[in-house]
């Protein structure tokens, strides 16, 4: 062996092995146990980054131990590579989203390729390809024949200047991201999925995952938000009513007014003949869409003129406001404030100047005038409430449910925060939703036969909105129905709709159909799946729903997507700014000064890696400098994977000096005769103790055992156990180091890949620990530690202690009054 390893040599030559060889390709008949590993698959931006090094890096060493252990690994990558971004560049750059987004998969691919990870390329997908995106416009239809998806109109944020709905995170303070237009609220025809009709079993279904982090489970059930309230009709002035729903009708002696949403019947009619109600309705359209929003912009409220009687007392009377801050997407488009206990309700009523009365007790504050701009949202007992006083909140609600029931004027009522999903997107770049519109037949579902609907790729971004709507030729076509000029949908499915069921297609790809339900039911659900936090509700949930909307219609026979989760933490890295402000790149500083301008500059704190701040570490010169296993190794080694993890230089560095260290280890096994218990002990505990580790995800605890036993095998002298130990060293490093130990397998002769080996196996016997290490304390202070048989009699223990040369110099001279033993773990000297 060379006296050096040479990481990027070996890095190339092994990476072609495994790909001429298709190592880790994926048998579908194969008859071993299964493991699905999956990492979130990525979006093409163009380059990885230090946090898809990790992601991939975890699951990298799981899918490789596995497949040592004797399991059929499925372990595939592809990409989410429709959305927003490349429809920037296309308008940014000039270029083609379709080019812009195939040029970053190739830069991609490549750079993950020099990771050296086990990934099954030949399942290798891409969402923007009509070989996938024609299978999910199947689905959509399978779905839409069943029943599951419709069409309504839904309020979104619309763009004026660029003509387009913009999602909640491109509004910012009001105005759309790229042309700073006030954004409007509007009324558009969209497509929804009915995911609320799987509601109960999306909720209940998170207890049966035991293998999920509980913040996920938490957050799911949060989003998911079922609760029961009552749902009543408040008489007004006019004659009229209006239909609320609360989830806290305990409240409802505290309420101070009754407010409807802009876009309430009430309020429309109200428009019709008082122009200052209509400027107002059109300035509430101004605002979001989302309870979110509603929550964090100004309240703002319209005075009808109209009063709502209280159902349990008619002389008390709430004014009804049109306020901008009620939906109509969420309950009935109306509700009634209790400003004490709510602070959005306290804001309006502080604004209008309206009651406000304590109705749950605050500790000890009791009396009805709330005076604080903080808004109680604890619970206590009730007061000011009549025949409510005293009772719990839970208690108070089923009263006051139940006289609602028993007298007429109102129901108990389950209800979701959970909304249908809104699937329509107005951007070019998406799934075209297989619908096409006739006058005569209405909506109507494209013929399977004529999938995929291919986008056309003659399309210009040089004029604001949806390059679809404006195609010459494209959306016009006969009705598949009567045949009858018709119109194609120019609406595109969310992206998160690709992300439902790319784990299924993975399992199986037939050309004809979306998957062979029998080979993706060999694969699922997926054993592992790894990705970050942020996506814990929004694709998890859509991803659980997709599954059980499929297994409804018949097409799979698995509810749950994911049986094991895990969110790993961020890459993190301190900041830089400039003296003028700037931020800066790691490479642009050395020493705390800007390089280019020999200025100071300010070192910030650590935090999360982004392009907007400049706080990225590009792994290509990385690999580049110190090859692709040490980078991983660094991923692996310092923090709990579940924990963000501070790049360092000296951490890389470490790294690779630990890769050195084991080339010389393995390079250095000379044979030699007669074992060494100790160290068959301590190998054979490393071997079940790492195994345990990396099952558990536990990589940093592996690590500090990988660095445990290479320092017992260096420490030791030539003899049978220690070159069994360097050998099997091998093995164990081999998922986190593939590219050395691959070397070093060669090297020593063996026949095969290293990652076709078979994990060494555990001598049971060598488990148990027949020695233990004691404290020796005198005084309670520790003065030395000695190494005894276990079980070793009290007395023999007792003597050996006195017998310590540091013992004796710590007694000095003293005797010994009282030897306390404390069998196994310690003794303890009084002197």
């Amino acid at each position: 062996m060379a006296s050096r390893f040479n990481a990027l040599k070996a890095d190339a030559a092994w990476q072609k092995i495994w790909d001429d060889r298709r190592t880790f390709a994926a048998d579908d008949m194969s008859a071993k146990p299964r493991s699905y590993v999956l990492e979130m698959f990525p979006y093409p931006s163009g380059r990885i980054h230090m946090g898809h090094v990790r992601n991939y890096t975890m699951g990298d060493v799981l899918a490789r131990y596995r497949r040592m252990i004797g399991h059929e690994v499925l372990h595939p990558m592809g990409w989410d590579a429709f959305g927003m971004p490349a429809e920037n560049a296309a308008m940014e750059k000039g270029v083609h989203p379709g080019t812009w987004t195939l040029a970053n998969i190739e830069t991609m691919k490549a750079q993950l390729k020099r990771l050296g990870f086990a990934l099954d390329w030949t399942r290798e997908l891409a969402t923007c390809k009509p070989d996938y995106y024609g299978h999910e416009q199947a689905l959509f239809l399978d779905l839409y024949a069943a029943g599951l998806v419709y069409r309504k109109e839904s309020a979104v944020n619309w763009d004026p200047v660029d003509m387009t709905v913009l999602a909640n995170e491109q509004v910012i303070d009001g105005r759309g991201w790229r042309s700073g237009a006030l954004v409007e609220r509007r009324k558009l025809s969209q497509w929804f999925l009915k995911i609320t009709d799987f509601a109960d079993e999306l909720l209940e279904g998170l207890d049966r995952l035991e293998h999920w982090p509980d913040k996920v489970k938490l957050m799911q059930e949060n989003w998911i938000g079922r609760s029961r309230g009552l749902q009543f009709r408040f008489a007004l002035s006019d004659g009229g009513s209006v239909e609320v729903f609360t989830t806290r009708p305990d409240t409802i002696f505290g309420a101070s007014f009754v407010a409807v949403a802009a876009d309430h019947p009430i309020a429309q009619r109200l428009a019709a003949g008082n122009p200052a109600v209509a400027d107002f309705i059109a300035l509430c359209k101004q605002g979001g869409t989302t309870a979110a929003e509603m929550d964090t912009q100004e309240k703002l409220g319209f005075d009808t003129g109209l009063t709502a009687t209280h159902p349990f007392d008619p002389a008390i009377t709430l004014p009804v406001y049109i306020a901008n801050f009620v939906l109509m997407e969420y309950g009935t488009g109306a509700v009634f404030g209790v400003p004490a206990h709510d602070q959005r309700d306290l804001d309006f009523a502080r604004k209008y100047a309206l009651l406000v009365t304590r109705v749950v007790a605050d500790g000890d504050a009791t009396d009805p005038i709330f005076e604080s701009m903080t808004a109680f949202t604890g619970g206590g007992p009730l007061v000011n409430s009549r025949f409510l006083d005293g009772l719990g909140i839970e208690e108070a609600k089923r009263v006051v449910i139940g006289r609602a029931e028993s007298e007429g004027w109102g129901t108990g009522t389950t209800v979701y925060r959970l909304r249908d999903w809104g699937v329509s997107r107005q951007r070019y770049w998406g799934t075209p939703i297989p619908i096409v519109h006739c006058d005569a037949c209405g909506p109507v579902g494209v013929p399977k036969e004529q999938l995929p609907i291919v986008l056309p790729d003659d399309v210009t971004f040089d004029v604001p909105g949806n390059p679809l709507d404006r195609h010459p030729t494209w959306k016009h076509v006969p009705c598949p129905s009567c045949g009858a000029p018709a119109r194609r949908e120019t609406d595109t499915l969310d992206t998160f709709v690709d992300s439902s069921w790319y784990f299924i297609r993975f399992a199986s790809q037939p050309k004809d159909r979306p998957f062979d339900k029998a080979i993706a039911e060999k694969w699922l659900p997926v054993g592992q799946y790894i990705g970050g936090v942020e996506h814990a509700i929004l694709h998890l949930l859509y991803a659980r729903f997709w599954t059980r909307a499929l297994k409804h219609i018949g097409l799979l026979d698995v509810a749950e997507p994911f049986a094991g989760l895990f969110t790993q933490g961020m890459v993190t890295h301190e900041t830089y700014r400039a003296q003028d402000g700037r931020w800066l790149s790691p490479p642009e500083v050395r020493d705390g000064i800007e390089i280019a301008t020999g200025e100071a500059i300010e070192v910030g704190r650590v935090t999360k890696m982004s392009k907007s701040k400049k706080n990225t570490i590009d792994p290509e010169p990385i690999v580049d400098q110190y090859g692709a296993d040490a980078t991983r190794w660094f991923m692996l080694s310092d923090s709990p994977p579940e924990r963000d993890l501070p790049w360092s230089d000296a951490g890389i560095e470490g790294s690779w000096r630990f890769v050195q260290r084991l080339w010389r280890l393995f390079d250095g096994a000379a044979p030699g005769e007669g074992r060494d218990p100790a160290l068959d002990r301590k190998l054979h505990q490393t071997i079940a103790g790492i195994a345990d580790d990396i099952e558990a995800l536990s990589f940093n605890k592996a690590v500090a055992k990988l660095y445990e036993l290479v320092n017992a095998i260096e420490k030791a002298t030539p003899s049978a156990s220690r070159s069994e130990a360097v050998s099997k060293a091998m093995l164990l490093v081999a998922p986190m180091v593939p590219h050395l130990a691959e070397e070093a397998w060669a090297a020593a002769g063996h026949a095969g890949l290293i990652a076709d080996a078979a994990w060494p196996s555990v001598d049971p016997a060598l488990l148990v620990e027949d020695e233990v290490t004691m404290a020796i304390q005198v005084n309670g202070k520790l003065r030395d530690t000695l190494t005894f048989a276990k079980g070793t009699p009290r007395d023999a223990l007792e003597a050996a202690a006195l017998a310590s040369d540091k013992v004796i110099r710590a007694m000095d001279g003293k005797l010994a009054k009282k030897v306390i033993v404390v069998p196994d773990r310690l003794v303890n000297i009084v002197a």
